[in-house]
């Protein structure tokens, strides 16, 4: 950070499963990392960025394709073995089989559940004909002799929830409670399922190898891997299995809203204890960084702000709205007192009115009002037991027999959802004489009818307790868990700071050494609609997009007068832009990128290809990784062209090589010619206020003074 010219680096994303290649069976395999970083050196990239490859079969179908939702933080994700590599003495029945998935699979997007089906069932073949020489072998002895703390109670977990046919493992009678009496004997050779067990072993020894095969050849051409560090594991998982004492398990995590869901979102993972977890000093934390570094030489910390504070939901909520910050000072009930806040039955419980019911409702709302409500006040209800959280109202709705009655079920649903939210105050449910204001409470009809007295009292409160009250309690918690993820491994670490940002997040951020997140479209600064990269901080990753919104392409054709503005406002173009964003446009938003002060520009696959005509013929819409309104999203893009086929593709690697060198993004350090001219901008831009006396330098002196450089 203290030369004249910090080195600045470039790099592609891309989820594993997106990648194509010609050997895969129907999505992207860790093999296939070698062809990627191939054409990332080929381009001039210096790094390539995955999400996260951790386990995720919870459910045994394709919910397990949300790659966030960890089955375990250790173990590495079977849909990612290449199963030709299993063995150098494949049986040609087996070959041929492989041939046969390989046609079958190859289609436009992955199919979760098939291609894990093919690829276990080809694994489990190869296992029964080798497994004794692969199991006895010194590798293996040494894989398993290092990795069994998770591997054990992961093969167990694994094998009682196929037993059981649930990862829930409340439902796994004398095994719900995890011990390591009981895992001994789960996984002993004289059981009769131990082949079972060893089989989980197999396939994450190959899984290691080939990962690790992929990650050495990164190093050894300069290309940096980088991971995903999920902020959350699923509530049945083995780490919840294991250590459940770890895990607020009545709870659930998610985000206020903010730019991706205006009703902020659920998903689902059961928030840290973090008081528990720093009793041992974080071991839990500091073996996943451990883990992650046998591959990755940089990772990305999903949702850094859950380690300043995470937006905590009941167990019963489906979706993201009525939560609260832990850690956090809540209002208490004296406090309020104190205000003239005293009516605590009308604040917290929702505020329905019959004109409510009938607006909302129309015809249907005596339907409602006698199907989910109690009228305890004339022209006034409440919810029944069996309805009065979300989870409760989503099943009723199921279960009504004429479903002729509900004139939309996802229509009746939300608006029913929107009267349970009609509240001022959250009661913490472990203390009764504890509150939290709603977020956007002004927004609420419970609100909107107040005096003007409590009125006034709840928006101050409400504004203290979301950007002040917080702040220094916030400050201590990162201070307390982010230095022992930095001090895990030497791998370098970036933050995902996007969202509803407290202000302690980036001066900690700073003083850790932490890389933070730029999107042009969701800019940090206030009162900007698109960010500019030419201001932005050398401490971040730039971006056009991300996995978690559309693509450039798509964003271009989402919205016309949003396009007019940035055409305007960023392009500097008085003129019609074109309805698609046509190569021209795509250089020129990545070329502003590439020319950011920021440390890295990491560009998403798709809005790199989107460079050349040819690669646009895939409608921009069916390019998005995620749409993160929707809990139950199916991961399952896949690039739609291979890598061999882009690797003979010169133009459009000489196109973004140009790109990156035209940036000063070329090299692992400045050319001295580069760094001189630098050197000189900088000392003008400053008015040579490092060095008053300076004299300027003629051409010979130039030359002198890179050569004096290129020595250093």
């Amino acid at each position: 950070m203290l030369r004249e010219m910090p080195w600045r680096g470039a790099g592609v994303a891309i989820p594993m499963f997106s990648v194509r290649s010609e050997a895969d069976l129907g999505v992207g395999e860790f093999l296939d990392l070698k062809l990627l970083v191939d054409w990332a050196v080929d381009s001039g990239f210096h790094l390539v960025q995955l999400l996260p490859i951790n386990d995720t079969s919870v459910h045994g179908m394709w919910w397990d394709s949300y790659p966030y939702s960890s089955l375990s933080v250790f173990a590495l994700h079977p849909l990612y073995l290449r199963v030709q590599a299993l063995s150098e003495n494949m049986p040609d029945d087996i070959k041929l089989e492989i041939e046969r998935a390989k046609i079958q699979l190859d289609g436009k997007d992955v199919d979760y559940e098939a291609t894990l089906t093919a690829k276990l069932s080809i694994a489990k073949k190869m296992f029964n004909l080798e497994k004794d020489m692969i199991l006895t072998s010194s590798s293996f002895q040494n894989f398993f002799s290092e990795n069994e703390d998770w591997l054990k109670p992961y093969a167990a977990f694994c094998f009682l929830r196929d037993f059981f046919e649930t990862s829930d493992h409340s439902q796994w009678g004398r095994f719900c409670q995890y011990s390591k009496d009981k895992l001994e004997k789960l996984v002993t050779k004289d059981s009769l399922h131990h082949d079972i067990i060893r089989f989980h072993y197999y396939v994450q020894f190959h899984l290691h190898l080939q990962l690790s095969e992929a990650a050495e050849y990164a190093r050894k051409n300069g290309v940096v891997l980088k991971g995903d560090l999920p902020i959350g594991v699923d509530r049945n998982s083995v780490d919840t299995w294991v250590d459940p004492n770890l895990f607020r398990m009545n709870t659930a995590t998610g985000a206020p809203p903010d730019y991706f869901d205006k009703n902020g979102q659920n998903w689902g993972f059961p928030t840290y204890n973090w008081e528990e977890m720093s009793k041992d000093n974080y071991s839990w934390w500091r073996a996943r960084l451990t883990q992650m570094a046998k591959y990755f030489t940089a990772y990305r910390i999903d949702h850094i702000l859950g380690f300043f504070r995470i937006w905590e939901l009941p167990e019963h909520a489906m979706t993201g709205l009525l939560g609260k910050f832990r850690p956090s000072i809540p209002l208490s009930q004296e406090e309020l007192e104190r205000e003239g806040i005293w009516d605590f039955n009308r604040l917290n419980r929702p505020y329905i009115r019959q004109e409510f019911l009938q607006e909302n409702f129309g015809t249907s709302w005596t339907f409602i009002a006698a199907n989910f409500l109690n009228e305890f006040q004339k022209g006034h209800y409440e919810f029944n037991e069996d309805c009065n959280t979300e989870k409760k109202i989503a099943a009723k709705l199921k279960s009504f027999a004429d479903k002729s009655m509900l004139e939309s079920e996802d229509k009746m649903r939300h608006d029913l959802f929107d009267l349970l939210k009609n509240i001022v105050l959250i009661r913490d449910p472990e203390d009764a004489r504890k509150f939290y204001p709603r977020f956007n409470l002004e927004d609420t009809s419970s609100f909107k009818d107040l005096d003007d007295h409590s009125k006034n009292v709840m928006k101050r409160l409400y504004y203290d307790y979301y950007f002040h009250r917080q702040e220094n309690m916030w400050r201590q918690n990162a201070l307390k868990t982010l230095p022992v993820l930095l001090n895990s491994s030497n791998m370098m670490a970036c933050g995902e700071d996007l969202g509803l940002i407290p202000s302690c997040v980036h001066p900690v951020m700073q003083e850790l050494g932490l890389i933070g997140l730029r999107i042009q479209r969701m800019p940090s600064e206030p009162g900007l609609e698109f960010g500019i990269p030419s201001h932005y901080n050398y401490m971040t990753v730039c971006a056009p997009s991300c996995h978690d919104c559309s693509t450039l392409r798509a964003w271009w054709e989402e919205d016309e007068e949003r396009r007019r503005r940035f055409f305007k406002n960023v392009v500097g173009s008085a003129a019609l832009p074109p309805s698609e964003c046509i190569p021209e446009i795509t250089h020129f938003i990545l070329r502003q990128h590439v020319e950011a002060p920021s440390m890295w520009a990491i560009f998403p696959l798709q809005d790199l290809l989107a460079l050349k005509e040819e690669y646009t013929a895939r409608p921009a819409a069916e390019e998005t990784i995620n749409d993160p309104t929707n809990p139950k999203h199916y991961w399952r893009y896949r690039v739609h062209v291979t890598l061999e086929s882009m690797l003979e593709d010169k133009d459009l690697k000489s196109i973004i090589k140009d790109l990156v060198r035209g940036s000063g993004r070329s090299y692992p350090q400045a050319s001295p010619e580069t760094a001189a001219i630098t050197l000189e901008k900088k000392q003008v831009a400053n008015g040579l206020e490092r060095n008053p006396t300076a004299i300027p330098l003629n051409g010979d002196q130039k030359k002198d003074l890179s050569e004096q450089l290129a020595s250093i």
